[in-house]
C-alpha cells in the first residue's frame, strides 16, 4: 500500500516538491501561500509506518507577528460582510470540500493514522458544522432593555449587542486535525473576527487544506492565517501578543496552564484534559453498556478528549460485565488503518505508544489483571483490557489517551461519585442504569461539563454544548454556544429625556 501523499491540482498552490519527491507545504499569511522567514521545515511522518509523507514550515516569532498583524489589519474585511454573506462563504465551502473530499480523507488517514471510516467521519462532521452555521448565527442577536424597572433609568433605554472580539488565536491538537480547528474557525469568522490558526505539528496538513477550501469559497485575504511549527518555540509569542483578543485552545491541561500564564488579559476558551468515567450500575443493560464502553474507550485509538478512560462497575455484576467487554474488545481489529477491516489504527507516534505502555505496566505491577492486549510495536498499541484496577495506579487517575479499557470495581454509586470528586478533571462522563433516581443522583453530583445517560460521551458536531470544569477547561463549545466565546457584549444607553420619550418618574403609594 502506498504512503505517498498525492493531491489534486486544486491544492497545487499549497506546496512545492523537493528533489526527493516529498511535498513541502507552505503557510497561509495575509492571503498568500508562502515559506517561513527562516526557510526551515520539519518532517511530517505517518504513524502507519513512521515514514516521511511531507514537510511543513517551521515558523519563527517573526512569522507569528506577521500572521497576527495580518489578522489585525484585515479585521474590517470580515466585519463589513453581512452575516448572510458570511454564511454564504461557508455554504460554498461545503460544496468545495465535497468536491475534494477524497483528498482530504486520504490526507487525514496518512498524517493521523486513522482508519478510512473515521477520517471520512471527520470530514463529514466538518461539512455538517459549516451547514449548521445559521445555528451559530442566531447567537449574534442582541436585546432591548427598557428603563422601566429602576427609578434611575426611567428616562433611558438600552440595547445590548454582540461584537466580535477581534483577533482570535485558534490552537488545535493532533487527534482531530481537521474538525477541531474548523470548529474554532467557523464561529470565529461567522461572528466577524479574524483568525490565526495553528494545528499540531504531528499532523498539520488537513488544516492547510481547509484553509485552501475557505480561500476558494471567497474568504477575504488576510482574514484567516494558518501557521505551522513547534508550539514550544512560538507558543508564548502567539498567545501573548497584545493584538490578540482571544485564545481558543484545545489540548493538555499542562499546556493550558502555560496559556493562562502568558496570555494576559484576553478572552480564554480552553478545552483541556479529561478522565471520562463510565459508571455501570447493577440494573443496567449490560450488553448495551459493554458495547458502548468499548466503543468509547477504543474509538480513534482512545485519542479523544471525551474518551472513556475509567469504567466503574458495581461488583455485583462485574464478572458478567467484564466477560461481555472481552467479547466486544475482540471485535475491534487493529493494524494498518488502510485495511477496511481495521477499526483501531496506530496512535499518533511512538512516544505516545510508550507512554500508554507505561500506564498499563504500572497498573499490572500494582495488581490489575490484564485480560486483553498489552502489547505494542512502533506506533501501534493493541486494544487492551485491564480489570480490577487499584486506585493507587496511575491509569486510574491520569488521562489514558490510548486504546485501553480500564475496569475499576466499586461497591455502590456513592463510591463512584467519590472517585469522581477526587479527580482533577471534569470534562465528560456517562452512567448506565435504568433507574431514573440513581441516574439523576449521579448526574447532579458529578462535577463534569457533560454527562450522558446510557451511551458513550461524544461531542459530535457540537449540537449540544460541551466543555470542562475543574482542570478540564474554561468555556463552552457548541452550535450557537461557541459564538459566546468569540464575542463580547456591548451596552448602548440612550437618554430619552430631551425628546420627552422617557417614562414619567412616579412614586406609588401602598
Amino acid at each position: 500500500m502506498k504512503n505517498k501523499l498525492e493531491l489534486e491540482s486544486f491544492f497545487d498552490p499549497l506546496y512545492t516538491t523537493a528533489p526527493d519527491g516529498i511535498p513541502v507545504f507552505k503557510i497561509f499569511v495575509n492571503g498568500r501561500w508562502t515559506s517561513a522567514s527562516g526557510n526551515k521545515t520539519f518532517d511530517v511522518m505517518t504513524p502507519i509506518d513512521e515514514s516521511v509523507i511531507a514537510r511543513a514550515q517551521m515558523v519563527s516569532v517573526k512569522d507569528v507577528k506577521n500572521a497576527v498583524n495580518s489578522a489585525y489589519k484585515n479585521g474590517s474585511k470580515i466585519r463589513d460582510i453581512p452575516g448572510i454573506g458570511r454564511i454564504e462563504i461557508f455554504r460554498k465551502a461545503t460544496e468545495i470540500m465535497n468536491e475534494h473530499r477524497e483528498d482530504i480523507v486520504r490526507t487525514i488517514m496518512l498524517e493521523a493514522g486513522k482508519p478510512e471510516e473515521e477520517a471520512e467521519g471527520e470530514v463529514q462532521a466538518t461539512i455538517n458544522r459549516m451547514e449548521l452555521t445559521m445555528g451559530e448565527a442566531r447567537r449574534i442577536f442582541g436585546e432591548y432593555l427598557p428603563g422601566d424597572w429602576s427609578e434611575d433609568v426611567t428616562q433611558k433605554m438600552a440595547i445590548v449587542i454582540r461584537q466580535p472580539v477581534g483577533v482570535v488565536v485558534a490552537i488545535s491538537p493532533f487527534n482531530y486535525p481537521l474538525f477541531i480547528p474548523a470548529a474554532k474557525i467557523i464561529p470565529a469568522l461567522l461572528a466577524g473576527n479574524t483568525v490565526v490558526a495553528k494545528g499540531a505539528s504531528a499532523d498539520p496538513l488537513a488544516l492547510l487544506l481547509y484553509a485552501k477550501v475557505l480561500e476558494a469559497a471567497g474568504l477575504p485575504k488576510g482574514v484567516l492565517n494558518v501557521i505551522t511549527g513547534s508550539g514550544s518555540g512560538i507558543g508564548k509569542a502567539l498567545v501573548s501578543d497584545d493584538k490578540v483578543s482571544a485564545v481558543n485552545f484545545t489540548g493538555s491541561t499542562e499546556v493550558g496552564r502555560f496559556v493562562t500564564v502568558h496570555a494576559g488579559i484576553k478572552k480564554l476558551h480552553l478545552e483541556l484534559g479529561g478522565k471520562g468515567m463510565a459508571i455501570v450500575l447493577d440494573d443496567a443493560d449490560l450488553d448495551l453498556a459493554a458495547e458502548r464502553v468499548v466503543a468509547g474507550s477504543l474509538k480513534n485509538a482512545g485519542q479523544r478528549c471525551d474518551a472513556i478512560s475509567a469504567v466503574l462497575v458495581l461488583e455485583k455484576v462485574a464478572d458478567e460485565f467484564v466477560k461481555k467487554v472481552e467479547e466486544e474488545v475482540d471485535k475491534w481489529k487493529h493494524g494498518d488503518p488502510r485495511r477496511s477491516s481495521v477499526k483501531v489504527g496506530p496512535v499518533i507516534d511512538r512516544r505516545a505508544a510508550d507512554r500508554i505502555h507505561g500506564l498499563v505496566q504500572d497498573a499490572v505491577k500494582k495488581g490489575a489483571k490484564l485480560r486483553r492486549g498489552g502489547n505494542h510495536k512502533g506506533c501501534y498499541y493493541e486494544p487492551t483490557l485491564l480489570d480490577n484496577i487499584p486506585l493507587t495506579c496511575r491509569i486510574s487517575r491520569e488521562e489514558t489517551f490510548g486504546p485501553v479499557v480500564t475496569v475499576i470495581r466499586i461497591k455502590n454509586e456513592d463510591e463512584a461519585i467519590e472517585i469522581g470528586k477526587k479527580s482533577r478533571f471534569g470534562l465528560d462522563s456517562c452512567v448506565f442504569t435504568n433507574n431514573f433516581y440513581r441516574m439523576w443522583k449521579i448526574a447532579k453530583r458529578l462535577d463534569v461539563g457533560e454527562i450522558t445517560i446510557n451511551d458513550l460521551p461524544r461531542h459530535g458536531v457540537g449540537f449540544f454544548p460541551f466543555g470542562g470544569s475543574k482542570e478540564s477547561g474554561i468555556g463552552r463549545e457548541g452550535i450557537g454556544y461557541s459564538i459566546d466565546e468569540m464575542t463580547y457584549l456591548k451596552t448602548i444607553v440612550f437618554n430619552l429625556e430631551p425628546a420627552g420619550l422617557g417614562k414619567v418618574k412616579h412614586r406609588y403609594g401602598l
